[in-house]
């Protein structure tokens, strides 16, 4: 999914996928500290991390986007941050399923055949 947003940010916290926009938006201004309506696109988690959901402001209204992995599960931060922001590039990994932290990971220096 190509989304048009000036960024993406995770929520390290699960959510309760039941959560609607007004909940999902709330939860931007309160436990993120972010204003919900500033054109980022903030993507949230269940707890097994087999579905996303993502809010986002585009000027007219809000867009909600669900996301469901059949298999595996979305390579997420560690909650010792309440949110990570990804690039464009890492967004398109995550979504596939890949772990799209170790796109960017040196390779071990000691690596031999």
């Amino acid at each position: 999914m190509k989304l048009l947003a000036a960024s993406f940010w995770l929520a390290t916290q699960a959510v309760d996928m039941r959560t609607g926009i007004d909940g999902l938006s709330q939860d931007v201004q309160e436990a993120l500290g972010r204003a919900p309506c500033d054109g980022t696109a903030y993507v949230f988690s269940n707890r097994r991390r087999t579905r996303l959901k993502l809010v986002c402001w585009d000027g007219n209204g809000v867009w909600m986007c669900l996301r469901r992995l059949h298999r595996g599960q979305f390579v997420w931060p560690q909650a010792h941050e309440t949110s990570w922001q990804l690039t464009d590039e890492q967004w398109q990994w995550l979504i596939a399923g890949v772990d799209w932290q170790r796109l960017a990971a040196p390779a071990p220096a000691q690596w031999q055949l």
